[in-house]
């Protein structure tokens, strides 16, 4: 039997060495970063860039957002616009971000009924959780909110569809005050119909 020389050894351990550096870096790539899910300082970011002075308090909101449901899959961002004197309608459009399949452009409408008063001019983030497929996301969201939206004011609600949860955190001009029941209906192409 032959012996190799040492300095053959010595490549040999270093190529070893190497592939195990590569695999455990491979293996300990972030939750976030394997699962096309976003990180709170992903969103953060994000959020600052699309929103600008409300920094602050949207940073609260979304971290508030992230202890509740983790970490979303993908966000939308967005402008909207509603109105209400005891019912109410809201449109808006958007872009939906993702990681693994890109960015799809989005519209939503939806009622709302209830004690309810004012005007909205939204931006709008939605943080989408738990989405499977784009596809899944055009439906109708359903959910309940009680906030008060005040000038410069940041607010989050939680709408479901299925298994894909939305959390639209909001910031804008004007007042709406009340409790509302209402859904969102998500689709490909405006609409004036919210039903």
């Amino acid at each position: 039997m032959r012996l190799l020389p040492t300095r053959h050894l010595s490549a040999a351990r270093l190529m070893i060495a190497a592939a195990m550096a590569i695999a455990g870096f491979v293996t300990t790539m972030r939750p976030a970063e394997a699962a096309g899910e976003y990180s709170i300082q992903e969103v953060v970011d994000a959020g600052h860039g699309f929103f600008g002075e409300t920094s602050g308090a949207l940073a609260k909101v979304i971290e508030q957002a992230f202890e509740t449901h983790g970490l979303p899959n993908g966000y939308i961002l967005g402008q909207e616009g509603s109105g209400a004197l005891i019912a109410g309608l809201t449109y808006g459009e958007g872009m939906l971000y993702t990681k693994n399949v890109g960015q799809h452009e989005v519209f939503w409408q939806g009622p709302s009924l209830g004690i309810d008063y004012g005007g909205n001019g939204t931006r709008t983030m939605m943080l989408v959780y738990d989405l499977p497929a784009v596809d899944t996301l055009y439906a109708r969201y359903g959910g309940v909110s009680g906030s008060a939206y005040v000038v410069a004011g940041v607010g989050m609600t939680v709408l479901k569809s299925r298994d894909v949860v939305l959390v639209p955190i909001r910031t804008g001009i004007g007042a709406r005050l009340g409790i509302n029941v209402g859904y969102l209906k998500l689709t490909r192409a405006p609409t004036w119909n919210p039903f």
